[in-house]
């Protein structure tokens, strides 16, 4: 018996305490549940109302159908392959693509942050199949979702809070990069020479940043669903193209004022090019949302799934390596952590960019709120044990309470945390997890469910592959988390 056909089997328990469940999904019919493969998965009585609160990570843009064993495989989902190759490509790419020249720099230049890539890259595909094999096995389809059926109670609770770390974080950072862009464009627009102390209150950055969180981030985040979000998210897609447009273009033909400081060739230590490996996970994570997409497809197999994966891939390698590359040649050693500050504030086509990226992360918090929002309430509803009916007048005020409690802290942050390479240094070690560490669980539990009188020298091939990916996996968030500690925090 294969781990496919044990994971097959009905593991819910609704909290009325029947045998069998109904499963959310995305379009709010409910598909029958099938089995537990890990016994330690119904020790928190996980019920239907904490399955309907997790849906909610599903991405916006992605319509799904229940992937129930009669659906499966039979053409029902709405979205091709060449759809699902772009919709990875979007989650991919993101305001991230702003730190890859810094990255490039730290990892001590071009051959070193390519070849830096093109070695994590090929985990990182690995990472995306994994997951949607363990998804096919498991019939779950959320990213943690499928930790908790796959590797059980423990990994699943911190799943679920890595995720509610590394949204919190990102949202920190999507406030920071707002005050940094907003800064250039204030200084464009403001001509008057500045003096000493003769700086207009409301050219100041905390006042900028706050007006602009208040305004029009808080409002886009209370909804309890965000569908709308998906026509203003298609503008920031596009608006990301465009900033790797600009950079290029500015490095083919530079501006004279634009002089390299120097251009480092090679790294000054090994342990040097690490510190460029955070700005990579978090630029290529994407496996959190791609569990939704994989399960959108017409056909979600496997084997079309890594094809699609790995398209969306290398497609945004391009995308990163473009903007790394050309980045980190215009400025040199130089280059600020956010690539777009290192321009001159007059630069038109640049300051367009500027418009773009806040715009897209203007976009972007909401949607990372949301997240995070839905995590927090799946853990809520398990612990209490409360049933959606009885929970329905208090999930108002509750998520009143969360939201402002959630853009206040990420919002006095931000305002006292202006580097942005701060941030990411942090968040960027849990991306590692959601890139390596899960995923790596998730295949050594999945091979070890498998059944067999003896085990093929691929059944140990994919576990040694596993126990990898989970100690590199550790290695790099334990290494990149300590650096930001003692280093960057502390600095």
């Amino acid at each position: 018996m294969t781990f496919l056909e044990v994971a097959g089997r009905a593991r819910c328990r609704s909290s009325s305490g029947t045998s069998t469940v109904a499963c959310a999904t995305q379009g709010g019919t409910m598909a029958q549940g099938t089995g537990s493969i890990n016994s330690d998965y119904k020790d928190w009585e996980w019920s239907a109302d904490a399955g309907e609160r997790a849906r909610l990570l599903q991405s916006p843009s992605v319509e799904t159908v229940p992937k129930s064993g009669e659906s499966q495989g039979n053409g029902l989902g709405a979205t091709s392959a060449l759809g699902a190759v772009f919709i990875v490509v979007n989650a991919a790419l993101g305001a991230g693509l702003l730190n890859f020249p810094a990255a490039f720099s730290m990892a001590g230049g071009v051959a070193a942050g390519i070849a830096l890539q093109m070695c994590m890259l090929i985990f990182i595909i690995g990472g995306l199949v994994i997951l949607a094999y363990c998804s096919q096995a498991s019939n779950e389809r959320t990213y943690q979702e499928v930790v908790w059926a796959v590797c059980g109670k423990v990994p699943g609770v911190l799943c679920e809070v890595a995720i509610a770390v590394y949204t919190f974080g990102t949202c920190i950072a999507f406030l920071i990069i707002i005050g940094d862009q907003e800064d250039k464009i204030i200084a464009a627009l403001v001509t008057e020479p500045e003096e000493a102390g003769s700086g207009r209150w409301y050219t100041d950055r905390k006042f900028t940043i706050s007006i602009t969180a208040f305004l029009l981030i808080l409002p886009l985040s209370i909804p309890k669903e965000i569908g709308f979000q998906k026509y203003a998210s298609s503008l920031s897609v596009i608006g990301t193209w465009y900033v790797t447009a600009v950079i290029i273009i500015k490095y083919i033909w530079p501006d004279k004022e634009l002089v390299p400081v120097e251009i480092p060739t090679s790294p000054s230590t090994w342990t040097a090019v690490f510190n460029a490996v955070p700005t990579i996970c978090f630029g290529f994570q994407c496996h959190v949302s791609s569990v939704p997409v994989f399960n959108s497809m017409k056909q979600p197999e496997v084997k079309t799934w890594g094809a699609v994966v790995t398209a969306a891939m290398v497609i945004a390698l391009f995308v990163y390596t473009g903007t790394g590359v050309c980045g980190f040649l215009t400025f040199g050693a130089g280059v600020e952590q956010d690539v777009l500050l290192s321009y001159p504030s007059n630069d038109i086509p640049v300051a367009l960019a500027r418009a773009f990226i806040i715009l897209c992360v203007l976009t972007s918090y909401p949607i990372l709120h949301f997240c995070g929002r839905a995590v927090l309430e799946g853990l809520w509803l398990r612990y209490t044990g409360v049933t959606v009916e009885e929970d329905v007048i208090r999930e108002r005020r509750r998520r009143l309470l969360q939201t402002i409690s959630w853009f206040l802290l990420t919002l006095l942050l931000a305002l006292f945390i202006p580097d942005i390479g701060k941030v990411i240094s942090v968040i960027g070690g849990l991306a590692a997890c959601f890139i390596f560490v899960f995923p790596g669980l998730c295949l050594i539990q999945a091979k070890l469910s498998e059944i067999q009188e003896t085990w093929a020298i691929s059944w140990w091939a994919q576990v040694s592959y596993g126990v990898f990916m989970v100690t590199l996996g550790a290695f790099i968030f334990g290494q990149t988390t300590a650096n930001a500690i003692f280093v960057d925090l502390t600095a």
